[in-house]
């Protein structure tokens, strides 16, 4: 690998104009791509093989109005104050009506229209149900939702499913079956229809004492099929009746909301990056080709990933994922491998041609292997079987490898054109002192305090991140929603106040699917009829609506409203009764049924993870160890590097659940309120952390493996390899967590988190247990560290990262090339 990596460097270092033209013509096929198909992506979280995806699939297939995306807009009054007031009802049913004449929204009135054309069609056959279709939908259409008999409950659910299920497919639907059960929730509810000249709004409700008013509304296709200018055009739209005197303010939904972008703060770790490696490298040359190659790779991979969005579906984090790692990684490898091209040419006083190529053939191999690391963390995701997360991984992954590349072709072609100026005079002529120095500097008096103190410092190491660890027994995990959103944002406030006027269960509704357990049985009103009165006695149900029952007769749609908010354990625990076939609700009415709405599918995803998350640590963890017996060609390294990360990721996880969860320090992280971790977030930080981590050991003991096979024994070895390594580690790290730290301040929730857990992760793991536990316990086992048994000894290739042999063959071809 080293004498591969020697004369691919020797060669871009000399042919420098071959590999960036190679890179150039790259980014422009990219460009290109990106120009041609744009750049697509969703909020989609799609998760394959839970019960209730195979529900919205299955009515996307067979009642496709019904698995259509929501959202609602609140409209708010001022203190005292009353909505339906003559002036501000005929504002908002303008804004409504505005909104329903928009393409790709359900208009009840139409759909009303529609069966009292078909009722008219069917009048001769059967004047009965003709009559008793056309009833349905008109009440549908008027109450905004359901074929109930009464408005003011048909008014109440947040999905408009029932308009096309009641008005358009149903040819069975008979109110009157689930009229009294509908009647008696109406009387109960502190919240009515808003009327305009004494009819019902269609959509809209109105809190007990008039303040608020929630207008809610369905797409006919699922949010991340809609066009972008569709939720800016519903906003502008309602937004309308905030008029000068008007008084009311209009609040969309979280649904409607933007996508997660990327601000100025993420700047900032980019800038915090390059003052550092300018203080490591001790020039602006030097420090820029780090930057450069890093920011080539996040251009090309992000791009990539934009330019085939069109084929491949990439929700709205994966970008921004490829951003993060991508930045990082490719300033520490580049960092790495300029950092030893510079040593060897102050150290050593070779030619900048000679240590480039040496540089690659050593650090190179570190790199590789170290990226190497970090992909088989990202890819092993994909054992998940969750689509966004496996397309996820794979994005990131790419940016790694395409990181890597650049840091073995492009950069020792940069190098190829600054020339000997990598290193300033200034910095030839002061190198002899800093050596000097060096060796009575902080990081050698570091390493031999964690050589001789070694026990003290694991005891310590371990305990303390123990104790960090322990908020990880209450981590709760889910999507974070408007209730973890700042105070000041049209989410959080949205929720607040649908809380406010209607129950926080309006926040996260539920949509039943029923259906014969015979196939051949259909469910008639009656049945659908008890089974809603059933369902409303449940102690967590806040209403039920039934929305109708399709043409055949065996689909019944109910809407359902929680008492508990979208990410309540108490909402968990009402879906897992709802499913559960001995709950009597189901089996006492001869049905079965499905859950499925934004917050059942959450529900799902954090249970799916959960359950995947030993099995991908497994396979992570087998195949690193694999790659770390290969490098280090030791047992206990591997073993011990492990037990390390384990410890650091635990940690994590307990300071961010702390942090994000119960809400500790909430005001110097700049969010408002707790709430659960994001379901994906620990599996997607533990692949990067882990992989990242083994670029840290990779880095550190690469160094002190080589001062071993060149000959240092003991502790020596350990305190050198140590003094070698630890500067360069030691700015990765900060460059590392800077970047990371940047997303900390996103306005996203989700991507706060993901920078929080990546910004400590790293912290914990490259300065408490790669620079500080890791000598300590090399320490301890001494030369024994790298035993390795004789009959594996001889099965295992050698690498030879360390560049052993390629020194030895330098030396056979005429001694040390200058």
């Amino acid at each position: 690998m080293s004498t591969f990596l020697y004369r691919l460097g020797k060669s871009a270092y000399s042919k420098p104009w071959y590999f960036l033209t190679a890179w150039i013509l790259i980014l422009g096929v990219v460009g290109a791509l990106l120009g041609v198909n744009g750049i697509q992506s969703s909020s989609e979280m799609k998760i394959e093989g839970t019960e209730s995806q195979k529900v919205l699939d299955m009515l996307a297939e067979e009642l496709p109005a019904a698995a259509g995306g929501q959202a609602s807009v609140a409209f708010t009054a001022p203190a005292g104050e009353r909505l339906d007031t003559p002036e501000r009802t005929a504002l908002i049913l303008k804004a409504i009506n505005d909104v329903y004449n928009m393409e790709y929204i359900i208009n009840p009135a139409e759909l009303a229209a529609q069966a009292a054309a078909a009722a008219g069609q069917a009048t001769g056959a059967n004047p009965s149900a003709a009559t008793g279709q056309t009833d349905a939908a008109g009440q549908a259409a008027a109450g905004g939702q359901s074929a109930t008999a009464d408005p003011s409950a048909a008014t109440g659910q947040t999905d408009a499913a029932g308009q096309a299920v009641a008005s358009g497919q149903s040819a069975t639907a008979d109110p009157s079956a689930a009229t009294g059960q509908a009647a008696a929730t109406a009387q109960a509810a502190p919240y009515g229809p808003l009327l305009a000249d004494g009819v019902p709004v269609p959509g809209v409700m109105l809190s007990a004492d008039g303040s608020i008013a929630l207008f809610q509304f369905q797409f006919t296709v699922q949010q991340t099929s809609l066009p972008s200018s569709v939720p800016d055009n519903i906003i502008n739209t309602v937004t309308e009746v905030e008029q000068a005197g008007s008084g009311i303010t209009a609040i969309p939904s979280d649904s409607l909301k933007s996508i997660p972008s990327i601000g100025s703060t993420e700047a900032v770790g980019v800038v915090v990056a390059a003052i550092v490696l300018f203080i490591t490298l001790g020039s602006v040359v030097a420090a820029g080709l780090p930057l450069i190659t890093a920011l080539l790779g996040v251009g090309i991979s992000v791009g990539g990933a934009f330019a085939l969005s069109s084929i491949i579906q990439m929700n709205d984090i994966t970008p921004i994922l490829a951003v993060m790692i991508g930045l990082a990684v490719g300033i520490d490898y580049s960092l790495f491998i300029v950092n030893r091209q510079r040593r060897l040419i102050l150290d050593e006083k070779l030619s900048a041609g000679e240590a480039a190529s040496r540089a690659l053939g050593t650090a190179g191999s570190a790199v590789f292997f170290a990226g190497l690391t970090v992909i088989i963390a990202l890819c092993g995701m994909l054992v998940i079987g969750i689509g966004f997360l496996s397309t996820m991984a794979l994005v990131a992954a790419v940016s790694v490898l395409i990181n890597v590349l650049l840091a073995l072709t492009l950069l020792p072609a940069l190098l190829g054109l600054v020339g000997e100026r990598i290193c300033t005079a200034k910095a030839r002529s002061k190198n002899v002192a800093s050596v000097n120095k060096a060796r009575h500097g902080f990081s050698h008096r570091w390493a031999n305090a964690t050589v001789k103190y070694r026990w003290i410092i694991i005891i310590l190491v371990v305990l303390g991140l123990g104790t960090a660890a322990i908020p990880v027994t209450k981590m709760e995990l889910g999507i974070p929603s408007g209730a973890s959103a700042n105070l000041d944002t049209p989410a959080r406030q949205s929720y607040d106040i649908i809380s406010k006027g209607f129950g926080e269960g309006f926040n996260g509704p539920l949509l039943l699917v029923a259906q014969p357990n015979n196939p051949a049985d259909k469910i008639s009103m009656q049945t659908l009829g008890k089974l809603v009165q059933e369902l409303q006695m449940h102690d967590n149900v806040t209403l039920v609506s039934p929305m109708g029952v399709n043409a055949t007769g065996d689909i019944a749609i109910i809407s359902l409203i929680p008492k508990t908010g979208p990410t309540d354990t108490a909402t968990r625990d009402l879906v897992q009764d709802l499913r559960d076939p001995a709950s009597g609700l189901a089996s006492g009415n001869d049905v079965k049924l499905g859950v499925t709405g934004f917050t059942a599918i959450n529900i799902d995803m954090s249970s799916k993870l959960s359950d995947a998350f030993p099995i991908y640590i497994g396979i992570i963890v087998i195949l690193s160890l694999i790659i770390l017996l290969l490098v280090f060609r030791s047992v206990i390294v591997p073993i011990k590097a492990t037990v390390g990360f384990i410890l650091s990721v635990l940690a994590t996880f307990g300071l961010t659940t702390a942090v994000y969860q119960w809400g500790w320090l909430h005001s110097l992280f700049g969010f408002d309120t707790g709430g659960p971790l994001l379901s994906f977030m620990p599996i997607l930080v533990t692949g990067i952390l882990y992989g990242l981590a083994m670029d840290y050991q990779v880095f550190l003991v690469s160094s002190m493996r080589e001062a071993y096979v060149h000959g240092r024994r003991g502790n020596d070895s350990v305190v050198h390899g140590y003094d070698l390594a630890s500067r360069v580690v030691l700015a990765a790290g900060i460059i590392m967590v800077s970047v990371f730290a940047g997303f900390i301040f996103a306005p996203d929730a989700m991507i706060k988190q993901i920078g929080f857990a990546l910004a400590f992760g790293i912290l914990i793991d490259a300065f408490i247990i790669r620079m500080t536990l890791v000598p300590a316990v090399m320490a301890i086992f001494g030369d024994k560290a790298w035993w390795l048994p004789k009959w594996l000894d001889r099965l295992l290739p050698n690498l030879d990262v360390e560049g052993d042999k390629l020194i030895a063959k330098l030396h056979a071809e005429g001694g040390e090339k200058k």
